[in-house]
């Protein structure tokens, strides 16, 4: 796991402008061939915590999960890991409003689009509509949150938002909160209630 960090710090400095030199080291000696595109964190969180559960460690099968710190820098990712760079199978998991870019990304790349799987709004939308919003509030008791919950859901912004989109909202209002959640959420699932994108995603590596 220490070198899969050390492959995607590599890969990190490679797209803000340093050399490639280590990225293409470190994926020749971990034998890295995918490359898991994810926006942020939180997706990273909830996609590690499936893979576990499902007896499948990313490391061993030579899959690497990337946080890109934003869609927009899918193509700069693509193009680097993909293809037309380190060679290696590009998957990844997006909101609905940015298939787009991940679209465009893969194409310039040279990578099939159907390793694209895309959240029908966003990942965290997709989980609390697969738990339904009163477990989810289960889990924010839990964790200590159920007092900000309900003053959020008391501002006057959120009055004629449906329970689910005032939940996925309240996840984003505190930073951390949507890893600390997309990995809780994920770990709550049962197993016949996974996302279709995130089955999908799993079954593609």
């Amino acid at each position: 796991m220490t070198d899969m960090r050390a492959f995607r710090d590599a890969i990190t400095g490679w797209a803000a402008g340093g050399p490639g030199g280590p990225a293409g080291e470190l994926a020749g000696r971990l034998r890295v061939r995918t490359a898991v595109l994810l926006e942020g964190p939180s997706d990273v969180a909830a996609v590690e915590v499936l893979a576990a559960r499902h007896g499948r460690d990313p490391e061993s099968r030579g899959v690497c999960v990337v946080s890109m710190g934003g869609a927009m820098n899918v193509g700069r990712f693509a193009g680097l890991l993909g293809p037309t760079g380190l060679g290696l199978r590009l998957v990844g998991l997006c909101d609905e409003g940015e298939q787009g870019f991940y679209q465009r990304g893969f194409e310039r790349a040279g990578e099939p689009l159907d390793g694209i799987f895309v959240c029908a709004a966003d990942l965290e939308d997709e989980l609390i509509r697969a738990l339904g919003v009163p477990r989810v509030e289960e889990i924010v008791r839990a964790e200590g949150d159920l007092p900000a919950w309900r003053i959020f859901v008391r501002q006057p912004a959120q009055q004629d938002r449906p329970p689910h989109r005032q939940m996925r909202r309240f996840l984003g209002t505190k930073k951390g909160r949507k890893i600390r959640y997309g990995r809780l959420l994920t770990e709550a699932l049962d197993p016949d209630r996974v996302p279709a994108p995130l089955q999908a995603l799993l079954r593609h590596l």
